[in-house]
């Protein structure tokens, strides 16, 4: 299944016929979300499947990546996430991780050009100190030759865990309160938000997760609050911008009423 199978009470949404929507009838169709945010998943599944290397799945995700971002592009969305690397995917094996580095960095050196041309950005959100000093640089790189792009701004989360967020969040709000900049009537929602990662940048209106799994698996506790879910069965690497469409296809059909009554 897609993820537009399943019942409106699930987090899906209902069927929908939508056939092969363009982006130009997605954007006559209604509003569009501002923020969308993906959690990649099944690169291992996906391999298993196939008898071959987790390696293997994740290369294979690359496509899936420029297919997200290229239809982002094509729809005018203001922001796409990728959950791109996890603080708990630190607990994989060396082999696994000195891999994914490699493929990160591979991918940003050769995805460079065609990201300019898209007139993407490019903004990191985690821990990043935590990534390995090359993977730094080509990420800086990446960052400082997109710089005067102007359009889709692709937030890659690495080494990044919603709690370890907030953690951090905490952490400079004590900081300034001991220098006597804060006080407890200061604290509201919007002040938390001025801390965070994701700080000026809107919450996500749709979270698409791939591979099934029903859990936000620790992204963007705060951000995703009143965030509309959409679940596919289709593993990662197999994602295209027809996925894409049928999410947005299916946010356009909720009713966002942010803990308001009809």
């Amino acid at each position: 299944m897609d993820g537009l199978g399943r019942s409106r009470s699930g987090v899906s949404g209902g069927a929908l016929s939508i056939g092969s929507l363009t982006p130009e009838e997605l954007q006559r169709r209604g509003a569009l979300p501002r923020h969308i945010a993906i959690i990649m998943d099944g690169n291992g599944r996906w391999a298993r499947a196939r008898g071959v290397a987790r390696l293997l799945g994740h290369r294979a995700g690359r496509k899936a990546v420029r297919e997200a971002i290229r239809g982002c592009v094509d729809l005018g969305i203001d922001v796409l996430s990728l959950y791109t690397f996890s603080i708990e995917n630190w607990n994989r094996p060396k082999r696994e991780i000195e891999a994914l580095m490699t493929i990160l960095r591979a991918t940003l050196r050769e995805e460079r050009e065609d990201l300019k041309r898209n007139n993407v950005r490019l903004q990191v959100v985690g821990r990043p100190d935590d990534l390995p000093a090359a993977v730094r640089r080509e990420l800086d790189e990446t960052r400082d030759y997109l710089a005067q792009n102007t359009g889709l701004l692709l937030l890659l989360a690495l080494s990044y865990s919603g709690r370890a967020e907030l953690v951090d969040a905490v952490k400079q709000m004590l900081a300034e309160r001991q220098e006597g900049d804060v006080s407890p009537l200061d604290v509201d929602e919007e002040f938390i938000s001025s801390y965070l990662y994701t700080a000026g940048l809107p919450d996500p209106d749709l979270l698409i997760r791939t591979s099934g799994e029903m859990r936000i698996s620790n992204f963007m506790l705060w951000q995703l609050a009143y965030t509309e879910l959409w679940i596919t069965d289709t593993l990662w690497p197999d994602f295209r911008r027809r996925h894409l469409f049928k999410a947005v296809a299916d946010y356009q059909t909720r009713d966002r009423r942010f803990g308001r009554v009809d």
